[in-house]
């Protein structure tokens, strides 16, 4: 499909769009049309008599409610807000060199220049409208005496799209790059100028804010029930509309695409590449480096530079990517910036918005950390507050201390008592066979796992308190689990996790309750811990967008109860390996935290750790930990 073929496309589209909005508008006026030939009839003595009088008096009421309720419905289309994404607007004393390359973008490719520039924090770049009055900037005061004189009435003239472009991009990108990468969206700006295309746009958009109005919840009845039928109507116009609109999308992207085949098209092939390697690094980077400091309460301030680290990190590791770290050579597009810190931070603290929910702007529990600091700052405070909470869930079940010659003279919290209560000396003690749950699978290994344990000791299936321990005021750690507050404080752990069916009864037990434990902590959260949906008190909730729905975009569904259980396991041997044998917390930028012995990143984990929660084997572990020197035994310092 060529440039012409695909606009041709795209404005009949467009028409078909806009014959619908006719259409509707002529159904709106049939009513008052007939009721005005009636009265026009009457003036002129040629309608006369009972019926037409009874037409008369029917019709004339009726067709001013339709009147009245198009007027109230049109009225809704053209004043609703459309919806925007939500960015970091990019001024151009901020970036005059990226101004300047994209207007001469938009003079090779003879389509008008994106009126404005703005970043999101995501990998990918479009256009957007917002020509709405409700997304223009306040008018500028008048200080003169008469406002506005020896000037012209105001006339409103076409504004093109916003162009926005993904922040990743614009650090791990070259310049030249970049410009391969917009050159199809800047085209998409010459067919967005046609009327008939702006018009069927607006028109689509003006139903879907309307559909989002009419969705609102209100306690009103009366506008309940009138904003009903306003929605109602939307969504039929919507219904009608959607074919045609997206076709005529089609047909512009069509020609927007084919208007850039002239423009740096074998560099574009190159940048697709690299499009996608900034993708995958950037979800690496979300979900491994930057959810585990957003649940502390922190939030990285530097993530567009973390890409470039976690992709030049991937190219030393992957040979096939070797020859992207080459071009780390050449001039990065974050140049064209002038101050690229400020904006990096910007488009980290919305990232953070969207994808966590965190509130939206800096605060005493929800503040920048930077990545020097992130190891002690994020790592060593998300495993000790991990560990605590291990422990914490182990006293409420009621289990003892480890025991033996090597045990801690103290009660002081170790590794051991961790690893003896998991350790599964019963035969065909999982909890497939026996039922996590029950209450015989509990007590048949006793409180610390031991089969030859007093059975009328505490149990380790014994309700918690009431009121279990929180996190220390002032942690600011928030969970990644989801949970309905009131959540039932001894769930069964077969009902809770299908994915606990593989593990023995104590691990079974300790993942339901750990669950729970982090139900209650979400659903009654410290004051002092920010919480995904608390907005900041000095936020204006409308300047921007629609939040009351945050995250937007989610990173990842909620943990599992066996992750939960084997992210604490790992936190607390983590701990150990800080206290005895002299490990660090480390940042890896395409795993997240990781533990460094020697200085080295300690392998192998993950596998032991799962074996002793699947097996209740506790010996390759314990081989592990001899080999490395950590002492299971002695006391660790928890958060």
């Amino acid at each position: 499909m060529g440039v012409e073929a695909g606009a041709q496309v795209a404005r009949v589209r467009a028409l078909a769009v806009l014959r619908i909005r006719s259409r509707a508008l002529a159904v709106a006026l049939l009513p008052a049309a007939v009721a005005v030939i009636l009265l026009a009839g009457a003036a002129g003595d040629r309608l006369e008599g009972p019926g037409w009088d009874a037409a008369r008096a029917v019709l004339t009421p009726v067709a001013a409610l339709v009147l009245l309720a198009a007027a109230g419905i049109a009225l809704v289309v053209a004043r609703a807000r459309p919806a925007t994404s939500p960015t970091v607007p990019v001024a151009e004393e901020g970036a005059p060199d990226l101004y300047r390359m994209v207007r001469d973008l938009a003079d090779r490719l003879d389509v008008p220049a994106p009126s404005a520039i703005a970043l999101t924090p995501d990998c990918d770049s479009w256009l957007e409208d917002r020509t709405h009055p409700s997304h223009s900037p306040p008018p500028v005061e008048e200080h003169q005496d008469i406002a506005g004189a020896g000037r012209q009435a105001h006339r409103r003239q076409p504004v093109a799209p916003v162009l926005v472009i993904g922040s990743p991009f614009l650090w791990w990108m070259r310049v030249g790059e970049l410009r391969a990468v917009l050159a199809p969206v800047i085209a998409g700006t010459g067919p967005s100028a046609h009327p008939d295309i702006a018009a069927a746009r607006r028109f689509v958009r003006g139903l879907d804010a309307a559909v989002a109005v009419a969705s609102a919840p209100r306690r009103d009845p009366l506008s309940r029930a009138v904003l009903a039928g306003v929605g109602w109507v939307a969504r039929l116009l919507l219904r009608g509309c959607r074919i045609h609109a997206a076709e005529m999308e089609r047909g512009v992207a069509a020609a927007a695409a084919e208007r850039a085949q002239a423009v740096d098209y074998g560099l574009r092939i190159v940048a697709q590449e690299q499009v996608g390697l900034a993708y995958a690094g950037w979800d690496r980077l979300l979900t491994r480096v930057a959810l585990p400091a957003w649940r502390m309460g922190r939030w990285p301030s530097r993530l567009d530079a973390g890409v470039v680290a976690a992709l030049t990190e991937l190219s030393r590791r992957d040979r096939l990517a070797e020859g992207f770290a080459s071009r780390l050579g050449e001039r990065p597009a974050c140049d064209l910036l002038e101050e690229p810190g400020t904006v990096d931070e910007a488009a980290s603290l919305l990232a953070a918005r969207l994808f966590h929910g965190g509130p939206a702007g800096p605060g005493p529990d929800w503040s920048p950390v930077d990545w020097s600091e992130y190891p002690d700052e994020v790592v060593d405070r998300k495993w000790r507050l991990d560990a605590a909470r291990l422990h914490r869930v182990l006293d409420a079940m009621g289990v003892r201390p480890a025991t033996g010659p090597t045990a801690s003279a103290t009660d002081a919290p170790t590794l051991s008592r961790v690893l003896d209560h998991l350790t599964d000396t019963g035969p065909a003690g999982t909890a497939e066979t026996t039922g996590a749950g029950s209450p015989a699978a509990a007590p048949a290994a006793g409180p610390t796992g031991d089969p030859g344990a007093d059975p009328t000791g505490p149990r380790p299936d014994t309700a918690p308190p009431e009121a279990p321990g929180a996190p220390e005021p002032g942690t600011g750690i928030t969970t990644g689990t989801q949970s309905t507050p009131g959540t039932d404080a001894t769930p069964d752990p077969l009902d809770d996790d299908e994915d606990l069916s593989g593990t023995t009864a104590p691990s079974a037990t300790l993942a339901a309750r750990l669950s729970a434990e982090l139900a209650r902590e979400e659903a009654a959260p410290s004051p002092a811990a920010p919480t995904p949906a608390s907005p900041s008190p000095t936020t204006d909730l409308a300047a921007l967008w629609d939040d009351r729905a945050l995250p937007l975009f989610p990173l990842q569904p909620p943990r599992t109860a066996r992750e939960l259980l084997a992210d604490h396991l790992t936190a607390m041997v983590c701990c150990a390996a800080m206290d005895t044998a002299g490990a660090t917390p480390g940042l890896d930028w395409l795993d997240g935290p990781t533990l460094l012995v020697d200085g080295e990143r300690a392998a192998d984990l993950a596998p032991k750790v799962l074996t002793l929660i699947e097996d209740g084997d506790a010996t390759p572990l314990r081989l592990w930990l001899s080999q490395l020197g950590i002492r299971p035994e002695k006391p660790v310092r928890l958060g």
